[in-house]
């Protein structure tokens, strides 16, 4: 429970034992225990908890959308109790904050943003967290590729998308998405941007397993998902 609720309970339990009193100038327990219930916060699930810790360990959204997701989007609004949902996010996240004290200097989060900055500069769309599905992440390249004012110097795309992050931040592998640009060259042209982001990812140091072909995608099998940044508290 956060400190004002803590307070605010606080003051009404006072209020009640001083001055809610039946005829016989007894307190009437019925309306204490009454007021008591109204503060109470409703204990969340484990689920709920993991789905929670999920969100803030992926690092890519702040404590507000954080609550929106959960509230309004994971689950129908009124499912969830949102102060029980906001305590168990600031909990959360200060749990995050505190694990990063034992983070290397260079995570492995680290080093693939910098493996997307190089495909970008060769002319790979390389986007994190696109979309929830393939079809939304290739949805997501499209839109990029209508707007690019230079669309000659772009070879391709790679991306991993929502449910591929909860993969990876659960403790399994991550995969990647890729393709050229024009659909109808995937089969040869697929395999060639494929070699380029491998190649990035191996010269990362990251393990990389693929079969050369456009067919299956591309994937890390250890990837230690420790990503700096957006969780954050009022």
């Amino acid at each position: 429970m956060r400190p004002c609720l803590v307070a605010f309970a606080a003051v009404i339990a006072v209020g009640c034992d001083q001055a809610i009193e039946s005829d016989s100038g007894k307190p009437d327990s019925r309306d204490t225990s009454a007021a008591a219930e109204d503060t109470l916060m409703p204990e969340l699930d484990s689920e709920v908890i993991e789905e929670i810790d999920v969100l803030v360990r992926s690092a890519f959204w702040d404590r507000e959308r954080m609550l929106e997701i959960m509230c309004q989007e994971l689950y129908a609004p009124g499912d969830l109790d949102e102060r029980a949902v906001s305590a168990a996010i600031d909990s959360c996240i200060a749990k995050w904050k505190s694990s990063q004290v034992d983070w290397p200097d260079v995570t492995d989060c680290d080093r693939l943003d910098s493996v997307f900055a190089q495909l970008n500069e060769q002319g790979i769309v390389a986007m994190h967290n696109a979309g929830m599905t393939q079809s939304d992440g290739h949805d997501d390249f499209r839109d990029i590729y209508d707007k690019h004012p230079n669309k000659s110097r772009l070879l391709g795309y790679c991306y991993y998308h929502g449910q591929d992050l909860e993969r990876v931040v659960r403790g399994g592998p991550l995969f990647f998405s890729f393709g050229p640009c024009d659909a109808k060259l995937e089969e040869t042209e697929g395999p060639r941007v494929g070699r380029m982001i491998a190649q990035q990812l191996t010269n990362a140091g990251f393990d990389v397993e693929w079969d050369g072909t456009f067919n299956e995608r591309i994937r890390i099998p250890k990837f230690n998902w420790q990503r700096r940044g957006i969780p954050g508290t009022r």
